[in-house]
């Protein structure tokens, strides 16, 4: 990924770690999100069948009961 000379990565893709998110309650995990610059929350059930082309900015969330139980970028 390509940073400019001060050393800041593109607004388009935050530098959190996805695992941060893990066990916390959906709606507080894509506010965090969203907060933090992720341009795209996506909040899928378990064993969800989805696309799996890349998206810088976006960050997919497995939600059971409620709870993050599984979370990546892309």
């Amino acid at each position: 990924m390509a940073t400019d000379p001060g050393g800041t990565p593109p607004a388009s893709h935050p530098q959190d770690p996805p695992d941060a998110y893990v066990g916390l309650a959906a709606d507080e995990a894509e506010r965090r999100a969203t907060e933090r610059g992720w341009a795209t929350v996506r909040s899928l059930p378990p064993g969800a069948i989805i696309t799996m082309e890349y998206r810088a900015g976006r960050l997919n969330f497995t939600v059971d009961g409620g709870r993050v139980t599984r979370c990546w970028s892309g």
